[in-house]
């Protein structure tokens, strides 16, 4: 990995977890390996190998809550590591999964300590409250952020990438096809389960379930015929309209 594809990624996870793109869309982004895991692809120019592994990711973070803010793991983070190194080493999606998991928690560290490190300029912040200056609020209140988000996150994640990601990659090449792949892969196919259990238990009621197991079991009976995400998408969209119609017309008669 070379030093501009090691800042490049490192710099975007600083932004994120510094919400430079407003509160909304940058949380959503912090939240979710997806968008990190394409600037990864596009940094390292394999974007599907990329794509498919943030997906996966995707499957164990997106039944996760943030009480307080705090997430139990940082599926920006854990794509930040995870993407590079299966894209350097040949990992099996399944696998970046667990190695994921270990690098979300200790991201979760770095969410803290950046959390401290805005607590400094605080004194600052209210001083220019204060003072009722426009320029120095954005400035204390957007620019200092993002300082500190820079401060914290981007020293670490480049030199665990430009230090270490070859390192680990020619390492995990050397074990290829033995125990060791074969446990990852294990456990992080069993992970996406785990993810999606969760989100049905947090959003799922029991009635609802039923278009959960129809959704599952015409996913495996219609395999054949190669159906696309984009198709289920568009099948979803279709039996939610039939569903909200005829409650709709019930509660009318």
């Amino acid at each position: 990995m070379t030093i501009f594809q090691a800042l490049a990624i490192a710099v975007w996870v600083s932004l994120v977890q510094g919400r430079l793109w407003g509160g909304a869309v940058t949380l959503h982004w912090r939240f979710s390996p997806l968008m990190t895991s394409l600037i990864c692809g596009i940094v390292l120019g394999d974007i599907p190998t990329a794509v498919i592994t943030g997906a996966t990711i995707q499957l164990i973070t997106m039944g996760q809550v943030a009480p307080g803010g705090q997430m139990p793991t940082e599926p920006n983070i854990a794509a930040s590591i995870a993407v590079p190194l299966t894209i350097m080493s040949g990992l099996s999606p399944e696998a970046a999964v667990a190695v994921a998991i270990p690098v979300g928690i200790l991201g979760g560290y770095l969410y803290q300590l950046k959390q401290f490190g805005n607590s400094f300029p605080l004194r600052y912040l209210e001083k220019v409250s204060n003072s009722g200056n426009e320029k120095q609020l954005t400035f204390a209140t957007f620019i200092v952020p993002q300082i500190v988000s820079l401060l914290v996150h981007a020293p670490i994640i480049f030199i665990a990438l430009y230090f270490g990601a070859d390192i680990v990659a020619g390492y995990v090449q050397g074990l290829e096809g033995g125990t060791f792949f074969h446990v990852l892969e294990t456990v992080g196919g069993a992970l996406g389960a785990v993810g999606i259990a969760l989100l049905l238990r947090i959003i799922g009621k029991k009635e609802y379930l039923w278009f959960f197991f129809i959704a599952y079991f015409l996913r495996f009976m219609l395999a054949p015929l190669g159906v696309s995400t984009v198709t289920w998408a568009i099948i979803g969209v279709l039996i939610a309209g039939v569903y909200s119609l005829v409650i709709t017309e019930a509660k009318k008669a």
